[in-house]
């Protein structure tokens, strides 16, 4: 099973230097490479008529191999090259040389009668936009609705960045399933690029782990392997106190709904307890809301800070409801001076727009800012658009920032101001519904008051998150996300894979 490690395009190249470097011959890699992609149809589309669509180089040799291995296991099989076969060099020649099924011209009306279509024409290092025949099969193959895996990635997808070279709607191959090498690249979990790539296959195809320990990637999938053993676990021993007290701020009486679901949040992920800050004419709708989360009065910043004073409340986080101005940006100084983990998010970083560095001066390393990309381009205006990916963005908000950010999305990065990177991949599309942000802000809070790490407690909020929501199913509201985590930290906690999210 592939690890944690997300590779870049650059990073795997190395990987596959090391390896050859190491006495590995680069054809048996690229023998390996063609068998687990005849293992994927083998798996998936047992009965196909296979055409295998081939490049001039080595993802070519991969598709050249894959047809050998189904026509000698009994497909089916064409394959049709972009270039002449005697054109070709290295290994991806020797591939070509030992197929012995029919040879089609690269043409659309090739795809005629066929199944199933792999896509082996180019590979994650292609650098620009596809064009002339290769653009013309792209749009045929995806209008034929034929499915089609890729090998790598779909040719046209940027391996990095996770769109088409040529722009987020360029031509690309769809593909229903890739097959990859070694570990992922970003370009199959950021989107479009997930979308494009399908169902994603990683296939050991007998690259050494130790190349990590020289490589060193930065990138990580999101999992129970990142932060699992940095989970707070119960001891039977342990009293309330022992798991932290969280504190939410509370907006004014007409948007109190939000911090009370980031409090239900933090409490369900497990702080021992949970406060409500709450303007005194909010008092009594909060109190009347809650039961086992307490309430706590306070009268503006300087009565936020004198209840913060009180260092047993460890984690704090404010913005959900509480409004966009100058008493916002009062009470997150508040906030960061109580020397509180904290999590920061909507009101309390749009009330910065007009001076991001303001904000940037007080944070701090126990700070996690929890953007959507709306607000990150208020607080950072520019970096998405200026950035090769919305991974890089993520990555120089959080240096500039000097603490952990998260960047919500269906593609949600946890990024650290060391460099290191977490994708989340595991959100259903029906989390996306109001209020579920909030929820997440409570359990990193909740995480934190607990003692976790910030980079790990946004990472594994996130994921319990996704985890919580594909659990409910269809009809999600953001009520129903703290309900569902009983069961996932059940799960979890038993053998790790026990979970809707994780069969996937």
């Amino acid at each position: 099973m592939s690890g944690p490690e997300i590779l870049t395009v650059a990073e795997m190249s190395e990987a596959d230097r090391l390896t050859i470097g190491s006495g590995v011959a680069s054809l048996t890699l690229m023998e390996s490479a063609g068998s687990a992609v005849a293992d994927a149809v083998d798996a998936n589309y047992p009965v196909a008529s296979v055409l295998v669509l081939c490049g001039p180089g080595n993802n070519g040799g991969d598709g050249f191999c894959a047809a050998s291995h189904l026509r000698k296991r009994g497909y089916d099989v064409r394959a049709s090259c972009l270039a002449e076969p005697a054109s070709l060099e290295g290994d991806a020649a020797e591939m070509a040389r030992r197929w012995r099924g029919p040879l089609s011209l690269f043409t659309p009306d090739v795809i005629e009668g066929a199944t199933l279509i792999i896509d082996a024409i180019f590979g994650a290092g292609l650098s620009r936009p596809l064009d002339g025949p290769v653009a013309e099969m792209a749009r045929a193959v995806n209008a034929s609705r034929c499915p089609a895996l890729a090998v790598d990635v779909p040719t046209g997808l940027h391996g990095d960045m996770g769109r088409p070279l040529d722009g987020k709607d360029g031509v690309c191959f769809l593909a229903e399933r890739t097959v990859t090498f070694f570990r992922k690249k970003p370009g199959h979990v950021l989107l479009p690029g997930r979308f494009l790539c399908g169902k994603t296959d990683v296939a050991d195809i007998g690259i050494a782990e130790w190349v990590l320990n020289i490589i060193r990637p930065r990138t990580f999938d999101n999992g129970l392997a990142q932060w699992r053993a940095e989970f707070p676990r119960l001891r039977s021993d342990a009293h309330k106190y022992q798991r932290g007290h969280a504190i939410v701020v509370s907006g004014p009486i007409h948007a109190t709904g939000a911090a009370r679901l980031a409090a239900r949040g933090a409490l369900r992920v497990g702080a021992g307890l949970v406060s409500v800050a709450s303007l005194p004419e909010a008092v009594a709708v909060n109190a009347a809301q809650l039961t086992a989360i307490m309430v706590k009065p306070f009268d503006g910043p300087k009565g936020l800070s004198g209840l913060l004073a009180d260092k047993r409340f460890n984690a704090a986080a404010i913005g959900p409801g509480c409004g966009v101005g100058a008493r916002t940006q009062d009470l997150v100084a508040a906030v960061l001076a109580s020397g509180a983990a904290a999590v920061l998010d909507a009101d309390a970083l749009t009330s910065f727009a007009e001076d991001p560095n303001a904000l940037f001066r007080q944070l701090r390393e126990s700070c996690v800012l929890t953007p959507h990309e709306g607000e990150f381009e208020r607080v950072f205006p520019g970096l998405l658009e200026t950035m090769p990916s919305k991974l890089a963005a993520a990555r120089e908000a959080a240096r500039l920032a000097g603490c952990v950010l998260l960047l919500k999305g269906p593609d949600t990065i946890i990024a650290g101001p060391d460099g290191r990177a977490a994708i989340n991949a595991n959100a259903p599309p029906w989390l996306a519904t109001a209020g579920a942000g909030d929820v997440l802000t409570g359990m990193i809070a909740g995480l934190m008051a607990q003692g976790m790490k910030p980079f790990d407690a946004a990472s594994a909020a996130a994921w319990l998150h996704g985890e919580a929501a594909t659990r409910f199913g269809l009809g999600l509201i953001a009520e129903d996300i703290p309900e569902q985590l009983p069961a996932v930290l059940k799960a979890m906690m038993t053998n790790g894979a026990d979970s809707p999210a994780s069969r996937r």
